[in-house]
């Protein structure tokens, strides 16, 4: 029984450990990355207890790897990065050359084989896309100007990889081949590989964009999802079966392809759960292949590449920046951020291991630098602000900033302002309003196109998760008003309420919440004020209601005001008690006083007349609240108001006065 369902308890048995490893890599403030490689690593074949099918995690994990490149995909912007181009291409250029030359000396030092040394070289010289959004947003860089031009260099480095996935079968691949056949053969991949590209970008443009419109409006959304996977991955399945191409590029086009679509962004929503889930998978997956033993055995070669991947290239980076005069603070944001490598090292290295180049313990010390740099380059990024402050003052400034066209602004926290976390319908709709009003105000939001959507409305935006990042540190809470917590979910409502609230103990905090326990939470948390959607909804049916039934504003607002004072108690299942507390106030409210409805009549001579002019509180002592007129009320009435025939004016008063003044309207 165990061998028949072997692939099944390696699936779920990673999927719990890539959990558990996430969780703890999350309470030690590291990056979840490296505790699903940990989780991989228990369940694999080299730690004692179960040990998993890594062969069969495989299979799976190339799902993974297409996820990613699609998603890689549709975030992919030729504008994005045109802004940057001057520094970020050739830069990247330069860099997988000299991390290449680099790693490839650091191998003929171990002893390894040329070919291996390629293969280092390559896999040293790529940095992890997912690792460096995530620490840029955690440091709250992502939209300065080092953080864009570093993203626009991951760019140029994803599409070198693809071109390097497509050469390395060419010239690694079986058998002895003369340079004639060589350039024949890189001749053909490149042909086949332009035809592709060229039957994506001219029929893959019209006809993917056309048919996922097509089933948004007629087809349910299962089908929508189910859409967006058959297009990821039967484009890369299609791109290797009739192209001999890696299902990287394929998956990757489609995603080119697709985010020009009017629906890119729900695409993106959709296939975010997929892509979240198979690249865990596929961490997992590369962590069974990691042996402990050999990196035991291989420590002083474990520790040099990890000089390399972190210092070595935080060096050639700085080299660049001068280079180019990028600016110091810019330098340092990319040397940062790309000291590290990831999912495309990963990549590489297991095409190296397909192709015979690399060995299982070559792999593994990749795969251990790997692991290693990615848990320490989060620190990284906390020497940036430091080393700026040090390297201003000296001589090297001169030198980054010769030529700089970009000043950075001065790093001045903002203040007076109101921070809204989450910038769907209600968080839109509260920006807006305080944006017209020229109130400050700092949009926090984790998901990047809906965050170039505030920026593109002329919002400051912070991009990340705020309830899993450091990115709350970055909006100066402990400066600010109010903070609006407009996110849905509740868990993570209350970690961002119990962290800003260590942090700014006296500001006011305003969140939504949908269910009792919730509401007690987010109280518990230090929630200042709470409003619950559904039952404010029950509120404004109420107010409505006894408003046209002729009850005065102020009192119905008293009303509501009760219910919401007993935290929503009042309207839930058991809170008949405090709905009739809430009712005495409001009977009370309504001693001796009535809200009467008159018309204006045809033949009253003070039609057409205002309210000062009518002047009906010292002819009668009755007040006008309210006016309807033409199916349209009117609450909040002034000495300008115009009275017509046909009107109904709402009066407040005792009995005798409204009876006069109902004479006097009535004509």
């Amino acid at each position: 029984m165990h061998g028949d369902t072997i692939l099944l308890m390696t699936f779920v048995l990673a999927l719990v450990a890539a959990f558990a490893g996430g969780m703890i890599a999350r309470a030690l403030r590291l990056p979840p990355i490296v505790g699903y490689l940990v989780g991989g690593l228990v369940v694999g074949p080299f730690t004692p207890g179960f040990s998993g099918d890594s062969h069969a995690m495989n299979q799976l994990a190339e799902v993974g790897v297409m996820f990613m490149m699609f998603g890689t995909g549709l975030h992919f912007s030729f504008k994005d990065l045109n802004e940057v181009k001057g520094i970020a291409v050739p830069g990247a250029i330069l860099q997988i050359a000299l991390g290449t030359v680099a790693g490839y000396a650091l191998a003929l030092a171990f002893g390894w084989e040329p070919a291996a040394g390629i293969m280092l070289g390559l896999s040293v010289s790529i940095a992890s896309t997912v690792v460096l959004i995530k620490n840029l947003t955690d440091a709250g860089l992502y939209q300065s100007r080092g953080g864009r031009i570093a993203t626009g260099w991951l760019i140029v480095e994803d599409l070198a990889t693809v071109v390097i996935l497509v050469v390395l079968p060419v010239v690694f691949g079986p058998g002895e081949v003369t340079p004639a056949q060589l350039a024949s053969e890189l001749a053909l991949a490149l042909v086949k590989t332009v035809a592709f590209v060229a039957l994506m970008l001219v029929v893959g443009s019209r006809l993917l964009p056309w048919l996922l419109a097509k089933i948004a409006r007629f087809c349910p959304r299962e089908l929508f999802q189910l859409a967006v996977v058959v297009i990821a991955l039967g484009t890369a399945l299609a791109a290797a079966m009739l192209f001999d191409l890696s299902f990287a590029l394929g998956a990757f086009l489609a995603g080119v392809v697709v985010g020009t679509s009017k629906l890119s962004h729900r695409v993106a929503a959709e296939a975010i759960p997929f892509q979240d889930l198979f690249s865990i998978i596929f961490f997992a997956s590369v962590g069974m292949m990691v042996n402990p033993a050999t990196l035991t055995a291989h420590l002083g070669q474990l520790v040099a590449l990890v000089a390399l991947i972190m210092l070595g290239k935080w060096f050639i980076n700085m080299a660049l920046g001068a280079l180019f005069s990028a600016g110091v603070r810019t330098s340092l944001t990319i040397a940062a951020g790309l000291s590290q490598i990831g999912e495309f090292s990963f990549i590489i290295g297991q095409t190296g291991m397909a192709l015979g180049v690399l060995s299982a313990d070559q792999y593994s010390l990749i795969l251990g630098g790997a692991v290693v740099s990615i848990a320490l380059n989060s620190f990284v990024f906390k020497l940036v602000d430091p080393l700026t402050s040090r390297l201003e003052r000296s001589s090297l400034a001169r030198v980054y900033e010769r030529r700089a066209r970009v000043i950075e602004p001065p790093k001045e926290g903002m203040r007076d302002h109101v921070v809204v976390v989450g910038y769907g319908h209600a968080g839109t709709y509260v920006a807006e309003v305080l944006k017209d009003l020229d109130v400050p105000c700092l949009v926090v939001e984790r998901d990047l196109p809906v965050a170039e959507e505030a920026e593109e409305a002329g919002l400051p935006v912070l991009v990340g998760d705020a309830a899993n990042s450091e990115i709350l540190a970055h909006a100066h809470l402990e400066h600010a008003r109010v903070l609006v917590i407009a996110v849905a979910a509740e868990g993570a409502a209350e970690m961002i309420a119990r962290e800003a609230r260590e942090v700014a103990p006296h500001l006011r905090i305003v969140a939504r919440a949908d269910t009792q326990d919730g509401v007690e939470a987010l109280v518990a948390a230090g929630v200042d004020d709470l409003v619950r959607p559904e039952l404010e909804g029950g509120i404004e049916l109420m107010r409505h209601t006894l408003v046209d039934l002729g009850y005065r504003p102020r009192q119905i607002q008293g009303y509501a005001n009760d219910l919401r004072e007993s935290g929503y108690a009042a309207l839930g299942d058991n809170g008949r008690a405090e709905r009739q507390r809430a009712f005495g106030h409001l009977i009370a409210s309504l001693s001796e006083l009535e809200l009467h409805w008159v018309e204006v009549g045809e033949r009253c001579p003070m039609a057409g007349c205002t309210l000062a002019k009518l002047d009906l509180r010292a002819r009668t002592g009755a007040n006008a609240v309210a006016l309807r007129r033409g199916g349209e009320l009117e609450l909040f009435l002034d000495a300008t108001t115009v009275l017509r025939a046909g009107d109904l004016v709402g009066l407040m008063g005792t009995a005798e006065q409204l009876e006069a003044a109902e004479g006097l309207l009535n004509g």
